[in-house]
């Protein structure tokens, strides 16, 4: 399941008071320093005892690199889990160290009986968009605005915090289809599947791309709200952070649009299950089956 430098790093359970301290370090590292939301030690330590997943990429040097986070809890009658955190070193976050800690994430927890896991994630950060649906295989019917009020992260900042909930149903044929356990052709949760890009309507509809001394950026037109086919797509920007340096106010236009189309979507029964990286573009892909439901719900 791994290649490369990433191969190199061993992944374990923290154990000891500096490991832990070493990860609460790492969020402040990572999401600026005095994130007020930061886990404390007492809660990673607390979460292990029940059932939780509190572990780190430690590399050659000892040295952490990176960590998943979540907690384990009850919904009805059914144990889930909330991944509540992973984080990795800026220089190691194309190397699929991320990759690698959600399967160690996943590993423990179909030890311990538990199928289901929920997180969230930004819809307009690509790179983490893709990770989640395209390597891990997580479906989203779940779009909430401001989830997290005000962030005082200088990555979320300008922005709000609207948030996908993705579902990672950790062993069913689309997931073990991603993760390579399957041959092809279960690329749906069903087993059906699932269709290309070309083709697909799309929503919003984008522009030419806007001229610009410096570089250019695309920005939306008026998102559609009249598309019925069982698959539609909807487009964000690829690089939302140097986007938001760049333009906040359009930054700002396209967190607008965007939250319009696919609020509107999930709530009649499209899901997300893919996105395609394409030069200043992604593409989200919404699937709805006949009949306004669909299939994997």
């Amino acid at each position: 399941m791994s290649s490369g430098g990433e191969s190199s790093f061993a992944i374990r359970p923290f154990g000891t008071l500096a490991e832990y301290q070493a990860c609460v370090a790492l969020q402040e590292e990572v999401w600026g320093e005095g994130f007020s939301e930061r886990v404390p030690v007492a809660i990673l330590k607390v979460s292990q005892r029940l059932g939780g997943v509190a572990s780190g990429a430690y590399g050659p040097d000892g040295r952490l690199a990176g960590f998943v986070f979540g907690m384990t809890g009850i919904e009805g009658e059914t144990p889930v889990h909330w991944s509540d955190m992973l984080a990795v070193r800026p220089g190691l976050r194309d190397s699929g160290l991320g990759r690698r800690l959600k399967l160690h994430q996943r590993a423990l927890l179909l030890e311990r009986g538990v199928r289901r896991v929920y997180w969230t994630f930004d819809p307009l950060e690509s790179r983490n968009a893709h990770l989640n649906l395209e390597r891990l295989g997580v479906v989203c019917r779940e779009y909430v605005e401001d989830m997290y009020g005000e962030s005082d992260s200088p990555l979320h900042q300008g922005i709000g915090t609207d948030r996908l909930v993705a579902l990672w149903e950790l062993d069913s044929p689309r997931v073990r289809h991603r993760l390579g356990e399957e041959e092809a052709g279960h690329g749906g949760p069903t087993g059906q599947a699932e269709p290309a890009l070309e083709g697909v309507p799309r929503t919003p509809r984008l522009e030419a791309e806007l001229p610009s001394g410096s570089g250019s950026h695309p920005a939306p037109q008026t998102p559609r709200f009249d598309l019925e086919a069982p698959s539609v797509t909807v487009s964000i920007p690829a690089h939302i952070q140097r986007l938001r340096r760049h333009d906040p106010e359009l930054a700002r236009e396209w967190r607008r649009a965007t939250r319009a189309v696919l609020v509107h979507y999930l709530e009649r029964g499209w899901e997300v299950r893919g996105l395609k990286r394409a030069g200043n573009l992604s593409h989200y892909r919404l699937v709805r089956e006949e009949g306004g439901t669909s299939s994997s719900r």
